[in-house]
């Protein structure tokens, strides 16, 4: 006899079992791709998705960066050549006015030629005129280094774009680039703290001495749940300093070997970098050769004649560095994570330092005011006295 609560089985269409049935493997490539963006995101959100993520789209800026700043036309070296050429015809105008006849004039006319001449030409230098080309300025590594100057909110400054496209995309570049790396700053400092506490807390496990005559008493009393409550470990601040200090000297090691500067020099970029200040007048890469100051030293090679041959073949065998300027990059980027771990381990220890404090100053608090009262009295012990 079917119950009562039992569910009527309603009659299907002749259809209705093949369209379901049909159904369900339409819906499983939608299934799978948004599985596959579900994961996507999650990766992308992860330390290590947010550090694939900013490299990505540092390189993939300074292709665009490369691709349009290479299209500005600069006037400015055709501009120099002439007014070199002006100067040198009105040196040469006035040697053959002046020189066998008056020598003060002489001397007095050229003195004013070169003066000008070298006022315009500094006045071109402070517009920004470098004596390169587009194509030489805008190499691979010095666009990736720019990348990383503005995403990292550093701006060096020694590169800035020339066309209305290039400062258009700088903003729009740098609107989504620098909460990319604020992300990633908190992810990875987040990271490197934990991994540097772990570390200190297993070497401060080893290192401490153990009291074994403690837990054989402990054994005996049965309270060996009250040892086994670990004590909470804070990193101290000198060990971030240590470990600030230790990759500074790293970095001043490399760019001193690398760039050809001082270690003075070297030491001073890497501080002001690392604390984005970032002044310009020291950065990777711009001693680097690329492809174009090669067939730039060709072409001089070519047209004139007292030019030196080993000029060329030194820049031939230094030329190939990119992969000089890729660990330079990712030196900066590890750096600006060591600073965040630093920040956040110190800011732990700060956190500690200040309610240990507050309880110190709850205790002297009360402590002098048990001392005042027991040598004052309580005005109130009188009073109930007389009363009694």
């Amino acid at each position: 006899m079917p119950s009562k609560f039992q569910r009527r089985s309603s009659p299907q269409a002749p259809g209705a079992g093949a369209s379901s049935v049909s159904s369900t493997p339409s819906n499983q490539p939608r299934k799978r791709v948004k599985r596959c963006c579900r994961n996507f995101v999650t990766f992308m959100c992860t330390q290590v998705g947010v550090g694939a993520l900013i490299v990505f789209y540092a390189i993939c800026g300074a292709f665009a960066f490369m691709n349009i700043e290479r299209e500005y036309v600069d006037k400015t070296a055709a501009h120099v050549l002439e007014l070199r050429q002006n100067c040198s015809q009105l040196l040469w105008y006035i040697t053959e006015e002046h020189n066998l006849i008056d020598k003060r004039v002489w001397v007095n006319e050229t003195n004013a030629v070169l003066r000008e001449y070298q006022a315009q030409i500094a006045g071109i230098i402070k517009n920004g005129y470098v004596g390169r080309s587009p194509e030489q300025i805008w190499s691979f590594p010095a666009a990736l280094m720019f990348c990383l100057s503005v995403i990292t909110m550093i701006g060096y400054g020694n590169m800035v774009p020339r066309t209305p496209w290039g400062k258009g995309f700088t903003v729009i570049y740098a609107t989504f680039g620098i909460p990319l790396y604020i992300l990633y700053f908190l992810n990875m400092g987040r990271v490197l703290a934990r991994s540097f506490k772990f570390l200190y807390r297993s070497m401060h496990d080893c290192t401490q001495e153990r009291n074994f005559d403690s837990r054989l008493d402990a054994l005996e009393n049965g309270s060996l749940g009250t040892l086994t409550l670990r004590k909470k470990i804070i990193v101290p601040s000198t060990a971030c300093l240590w470990v600030i200090i230790f990759y500074v000297l790293t970095g001043t090691i490399m760019f001193a070997n690398w760039e050809k500067w001082s270690f003075l020099n070297s030491f001073y970029f890497c501080m002001t970098s690392l604390c984005k200040i970032g002044f310009g007048d020291f950065v990777p890469g711009a001693s680097l050769t690329t492809a174009a100051d090669v067939d730039a030293a060709t072409q001089k090679l070519q047209e004139d004649i007292a030019a030196d041959p080993n000029e060329l073949s030194q820049l031939q065998s230094i030329a190939d560095q990119h992969s000089k300027l890729a660990i330079n990059f990712i030196y900066m980027l590890l750096g600006m994570g060591l600073v965040a771990m630093c920040r956040n381990l110190m800011r732990e220890e700060v956190h500690v330092k200040l309610k240990e404090m507050k309880e110190d100053t709850k205790l002297c608090v009360e402590d002098t005011r048990l001392r005042f009262v027991g040598c004052c009295g309580d005005p109130r012990d009188s009073y109930e006295n007389d009363y009694y």
